[in-house]
């Protein structure tokens, strides 16, 4: 049962990235900002939640909640900065776009960077157990899948619109017979150095 907030006297943003394991792509974070009395019986932890029930949430956030915003930090950049400075930029940029300034910052995980003097509070698989960041948790997925799907578009051979550039076997088989493109992450371990990948 996910919790409508983490206190009461200050508004909340739950905060949350899509994309930070993956090989190929951007890494995308969202900030969304709730209702207190906001609930749907769908939501939930986004990797809990089937794709057809993600999209259906997405227009319910986005409808409903008082602010929300989504950003995005690029492949190059993640290769110049790492993937964890980019994630914790990538929520900063959401951040810099709501439209309501929150009290409070709840962030799915267990580090983060602050933000301006705003107050934050690192919670494991937030996403699990607060709305607002399970909120952001369906944001930032489902607008991820939907760059995937475009870039899969350019380089179907990857598989994208199947695995959005997680390191399945088909995308690192994939990355054997065709090589990396423009896409993919330099900076991860494309291919692992065991051989009995398949």
């Amino acid at each position: 049962m996910l919790q409508p907030y983490y206190q009461d006297k200050k508004p909340e943003a739950g905060c949350d990235e899509a994309g930070r394991g993956c090989l190929a792509g951007s890494v995308f974070a969202a900030a969304v900002i709730l209702p207190k009395k906001f609930s749907h019986p769908l939501l939930n932890d986004s990797k809990q939640v089937t794709e057809a029930n993600r999209n259906i949430l997405r227009q319910v956030i986005e409808e409903k909640a008082l602010a929300f915003a989504v950003a995005q930090v690029d492949h190059e950049e993640i290769d110049r900065i790492n993937i964890l400075k980019a994630s914790f930029k990538a929520m900063h940029l959401a951040l810099d776009k709501l439209t309501k300034k929150p009290g409070l910052l709840l962030i799915d995980g267990n580090r983060f960077v602050p933000y301006h003097k705003i107050p934050h509070q690192c919670i494991i698989h937030g996403d699990a157990l607060y709305r607002s960041i399970a909120a952001a948790s369906i944001l930032a997925k489902t607008y991820r899948d939907e760059y995937m799907l475009q870039l899969h578009e350019e380089f179907p051979q990857y598989g994208w619109d199947k695995n959005k550039g997680y390191g399945t076997a088909v995308h690192r088989k994939a990355i054997i017979e065709h090589g990396p493109c423009v896409y993919h992450r330099k900076s991860f371990t494309l291919i692992p150095p065991q051989l009995d990948l398949f």
